[in-house]
């Protein structure tokens, strides 16, 4: 057969030209469809993430910390230890702030590089639920820290269901928090709470968080350093300072319902009217901002005509008696001084680059039939009937919310998940058994309980 050989020898190269075709096509389109493919045939890529302003290296190990101004911006960081895919495999998430959370498969491509998409944690959002890994700490036992007009365990009180909840966000998780590890990262820090009977609730809370409710001699009252010392004729100091001699962390409160510098008009009589400087912050946080690596503000409840009144506060702008009629108005001087310290704290910022301030929302009030010198009470005991999730976007303090706007002082949201857990207040008990007849506090909250999670929410944005 004339030209069967050449043929033949054409013939080979041509079948191993098609050959080729056919693997290299199969092989790129298994490229494009696994996920795995990148791994498998590219050497690693960086991952571009946002980089946080961290305190400093809260690790054990030697890698050292990212630092940023405090914005969001997008840095690249190499993912190639095992501790890093141990700690995405534990967290759903790269060792970052927690505050951004990878979401599942938003995996995209860009030519060679790959990327992953974050969304910030709206930590307001999300449900409760069942943990019989709570309460964080004994009731019984955190005597050295917890008032015991707020220890419902000591009370008559049978029911504490209301312990055994954990609060999740919707879109990310928030790690368990751990005593031992808070600390090691507040490692010379100050962690200061400024604010009303409330704002000494999550003060007290977090104390009892921090030493796992156990006597702790190794904590050193600082409370001298900062000028909290019980003056003559008070009932108590104006507020407290501890410090953890081991991780030099210092954890703070101080009373300020008002949030407003008060002044007496006449300092040597003790029944002098006092002046409520509604734009001009506390002379102890003027004093000590400096001195703070976390600042938590609140108000909110003392913002009444009878507290006011009973107090013999008397309105100040500039320095001089206020004279507007519609500032007055009582939800009007709270809106003025919530802009007015929020805006300060602002403009302190920047020269104090370490710290991270928060104002926290107001803490809802729950007196059912009457209000608290009327015969409200909150006698419910089941956790959870008025439903578990929260869904809004918007905070249900939009005072707060707005006055934080355009500034860097972060929201501490922790009104509309506290909404829904009416059974944990203190209620109609009290140490001795039954208060007065038609009295109950539904302000304050059962400690443990609500306030810890407004601290797991805090240690997390931290």
């Amino acid at each position: 057969m004339k030209g069967g050989y050449n043929y033949k020898l054409i013939g080979k190269p041509i079948s191993f030209t098609l050959a080729a075709l056919v693997f290299t096509t199969i092989l790129l389109w298994a490229w494009e469809k696994n996920p795995f493919a990148d791994s498998l045939l590219l050497p690693r890529q960086r991952f571009p993430m946002p980089s946080i302003d961290f305190f400093g290296d809260f690790s054990n190990n030697s890698s050292k910390p990212m630092k940023t101004n405090g914005n969001i911006e997008g840095k690249d960081l190499h993912l190639n230890t095992a501790e890093d895919t141990k700690v995405i495999e534990k967290f759903g998430t790269a060792p970052i702030d927690s505050m951004y959370a990878f979401s599942p498969g938003m995996h995209e491509s860009n030519g060679n590089a790959t990327s992953f998409q974050t969304k910030v944690c709206n930590y307001a959002k999300g449900r409760w639920v069942a943990d019989n890994r709570r309460p964080l700490y004994s009731g019984f036992k955190c005597k050295q820290w917890l008032s015991e007009m707020w220890a419902c365990r000591l009370t008559q009180r049978t029911d504490f269901s209301f312990e055994g909840y954990r609060w999740k966000p919707a879109n990310c998780e928030i790690p368990d928090f751990e005593r031992s590890a808070f600390l090691r990262r507040m490692q010379d820090k100050t962690i200061a709470f400024i604010g009303d009977s409330l704002g000494r609730q999550q003060f007290q809370s977090l104390m009892c968080m921090a030493t796992g409710g156990e006597e702790s001699p190794e904590v050193e009252n600082v409370g001298k350093e900062y000028g909290l010392v019980k003056r003559r004729g008070a009932i108590r100091p104006d507020g407290w300072a501890y410090r953890f001699s081991n991780t030099n962390t210092t954890i703070l409160y101080y009373w300020s319902a008002s949030l407003c510098d008060l002044v007496p008009l006449n300092i040597s009589d003790r029944a002098s009217d006092i002046a409520m400087h509604l734009d001009r912050p506390p002379a102890f946080l003027r004093q000590y901002l400096h001195r703070f690596d976390v600042l938590v503000l609140n108000t909110g409840h003392h913002w009444n005509r009878g507290k006011i009144n009973g107090n013999r506060w008397v309105m100040h702008v500039n320095g001089k008696p206020n004279q507007e009629k519609m500032r007055a108005e009582i939800g009007n001087a709270k809106n003025f001084t919530v802009y007015s310290i929020t805006r300060w704290v602002d403009s302190q910022l920047p020269s104090h680059p370490r710290l991270k301030a928060f104002f926290r929302t107001i803490s809802p009030r729950h007196f059912f039939n009457g209000d608290w010198n009327t015969g409200g009470t909150c006698d419910n005991t089941t956790p959870l009937v008025g439903g578990s999730e929260v869904v809004q976007e918007g905070s249900s303090d939009s005072v707060i919310e707005g006055a934080l706007k355009g500034t860097k002082v972060k929201l501490l949201d922790i009104t509309a998940i506290s909404q829904l857990r009416d059974e944990g207040h203190i209620s109609h008990y009290t140490i001795r058994g039954k208060g007065n007849a038609g009295t109950s506090d539904c302000l304050h909250w059962c400690l443990p309980g609500i306030p810890d999670a407004w601290n797991e929410l805090l240690v997390a944005q931290i």
